[in-house]
């Protein structure tokens, strides 16, 4: 029996024009993940970087919603590329474009990966500093093929305080490990409650889980963002809270985050706004 020599991978590359992509991930869904994505480009956007956003997570492409663009339509060019939508000065990219509301995408891995390979090589990116990728929750197949396809610049772990949730962020930072790729830090989303009438914080869940991540992997604990009504309004009503209530605590700690991404990336911020 004559052994089959492996397939030789296909050699990583960026897409054209782009400078570094930062994965966002997490351990599993309902943690904010796509908040902190969403954020995280649009306060890179505001500091004067230019930003792409990728929403990779093809089962929940709640993006376009997010940036308040669902009802847009990319257009076609004349040499096959596809333009990506643009709101809140980020360049925005998802399968929520593509599809008749409501409607699942069941996929297996082959149908997946063409279409990350798609979204990443097909879509006219443009010029960036950096493109933004949402990820879906969890270590599946889009994570793989993503990581096969272009080589990222580092990612980003998104958990809640919970140590509930310690086991499934541990699987996350393992996962972007295996695969060779940086772990910036850890964001804490859902932190301590701030009460909309009185503003007064008060702490809902247990905490721990990010510390232990961060002590356990040696990556900084990047933002801590406090659990606030006006975060899940401003993703509701297509205004990233960045933009919607920028001097809010929650915001800050966005930028913060975006601000510590910025430089890892060593890409010089034109222009700050707010604190």
């Amino acid at each position: 029996m004559h052994q089959h020599e492996p397939k030789p991978q296909p050699e990583k590359s960026l897409p054209e024009g782009v400078r570094h992509i930062v994965a966002v991930g997490a351990g599993k869904g309902g943690v904010g993940k796509s908040t902190v994505a969403v954020n995280l480009a649009v306060a890179m956007a505001a500091d004067g970087l230019k930003v792409g956003l990728l929403d990779a997570d093809v089962y929940g492409p709640n993006l376009p919603q997010m940036m308040g663009v669902q009802n847009h339509v990319p257009r076609m060019g004349d040499d096959g590329k596809i333009e990506p939508v643009e709101a809140h000065g980020v360049r925005l990219m998802s399968m929520g474009f593509l599809l008749e509301p409501d409607s699942p995408v069941i996929w297996r891995g082959p149908l997946l990966h063409g279409a990350m390979n798609q979204f990443l090589r097909d879509v006219r990116w443009g010029g960036l500093d950096v493109l933004v990728v949402d990820l879906p929750p969890g270590t599946g197949d889009v994570q793989l093929s993503i990581a096969q396809i272009v080589p990222l610049t580092g990612a980003l772990i998104v958990t809640t305080p919970q140590s509930i949730a310690l086991s499934d962020v541990m699987k996350a930072a393992a996962m972007f490990r295996k695969l060779e790729v940086p772990i910036f830090g850890v964001v804490e989303n859902m932190g301590d409650f701030i009460c909309p009438h009185c503003r007064m914080t008060s702490r809902v869940f247990s905490h721990g889980a990010a510390k232990t991540l961060s002590e356990k992997y040696g990556v900084p604990l990047l933002g801590d963002i406090p659990l606030d009504p006006a975060v899940c309004s401003a993703g509701e009503d297509g205004q990233p809270l960045c933009v919607a209530h920028p001097e809010s605590a929650p915001a800050r700690a966005l930028r913060g985050v975006a601000r510590a991404v910025a430089a890892r990336l060593a890409v010089p911020i034109a222009k700050r706004q707010g604190g």
